[in-house]
């Protein structure tokens, strides 16, 4: 299979494996505040406050913006619920490709042209048991659903990782 092919069946499947964890953070998301630090993150997000940790910035501004879409006062507690579904499903999808970039790097070691087929499905099928298996574990998904930082930080690190792998398949680029 062509290396254009590979790449793009890869992004489809990103995209697939995106959707599916959206789908059920976004049918199990807390709708209101939970009893715990969460009810602080998600006011001072809203109100542009410093909560607690303070090191948290990031949060709290992407916190406020997904709370400006909120149809009233009542639905911010839920969008800011959402921001960290949709940072939990595009940490799935990092996942994903972290995981088809490492199985490609064990296929084909010195880095050839092309793969098999059976390299392609053998690659592919490892994003998605590793990334559907993160996806429903009680421990991210627990993470996902509420305003938390657990969400952001994890999203953070998958991109950092990422950047990191793509950098390294590139450094040697003239």
């Amino acid at each position: 299979m062509k290396e254009k092919t590979y790449c793009l069946i890869n992004r489809i499947a990103g995209g697939l494996v995106f959707a599916i964890a959206m789908v059920v953070y976004g049918l199990t998301v807390e709708p209101t505040a939970s009893f715990w630090d969460c009810s602080e993150f998600i006011s001072s997000a809203a109100k542009m406050e410093v909560g607690h940790p303070p090191g948290a910035p990031f949060f709290m501004l992407t916190g406020k913006f997904f709370s400006l879409f909120a149809s009233d006062p009542s639905q911010i507690a839920y969008m800011v619920n959402m921001m960290s579904a949709f940072l939990s499903a595009l940490t799935i999808m990092l996942l994903f490709w972290t995981v088809t970039h490492m199985v490609r790097r064990v296929l084909q070691p010195a880095g050839g042209e092309g793969m098999e087929v059976w390299q392609v499905v053998t690659a592919l099928g490892s994003g998605l048991v590793g990334a559907l298996a993160y996806t429903f574990s009680d421990t991210f998904w627990f993470s996902a659903v509420e305003g938390e930082v657990y969400a952001y930080s994890s999203f953070l690190t998958a991109v950092v990782f990422w950047i990191i792998l793509k950098w390294e398949k590139h450094a040697d680029d003239s």
